[in-house]
């Protein structure tokens, strides 16, 4: 992770954190993976950084992108029509108000949201949120690079004086 992704990383964790979103810095951890850190089309265009895709019943505009979906183990590429949000805060709250609305239907977003820590909030999301059977590991992977250097970031707000 170099400096910028920690940075856009840190704006967005702010935004999953004030649209209450569960885990907020999994969360945003989650967005960097799916959005290739805010520079997808999906994200630049409709500010959709977890690739959702459009509801049954649309809420929210639709754009219709091409993706790549694994399917049978193969990678294909198939156009889809997805969520476009009017603010990053907006698509973290739908994102909060899908898992709430399906935990029933996929018990992996039930015990995503009662989960006791972030690492066992990503296995589980990741469960039905994602075809790529390493996406927990993934995003597990940056949360790890983001805390390190979260861990020893200070930023340069001025001149040194030093």
């Amino acid at each position: 992770m170099n400096i910028n992704q920690f940075e856009w990383l840190q704006g967005i964790v702010k935004e999953a954190a004030a649209a209450e979103h569960v885990w907020p810095e999994m969360a945003g951890c989650e967005a960097a993976l799916e959005s290739g850190w805010g520079s997808s089309a999906l994200a630049r265009e409709g500010n959709n950084l977890f690739g959702m895709k459009q509801h049954q019943h649309p809420i929210y505009g639709t754009l219709m992108l091409p993706t790549h979906e694994v399917i049978d183990g193969a990678v294909v590429q198939v156009n889809a029509n997805w969520v476009k949000y009017e603010s990053i805060e907006e698509c973290f709250a739908d994102r909060m108000e899908t898992l709430l609305r399906l935990r029933d239907a996929f018990p992996h977003y039930a015990r995503a949201l009662a989960a006791p820590d972030a690492v066992t909030y990503v296995n589980e999301v990741s469960q039905s949120w994602s075809t790529d059977p390493e996406r927990a590991h993934k995003v597990v992977a940056i949360w790890s690079d983001f805390k390190a250097i979260q861990a020893e970031y200070v930023p340069i707000t001025g001149p040194r004086t030093d």
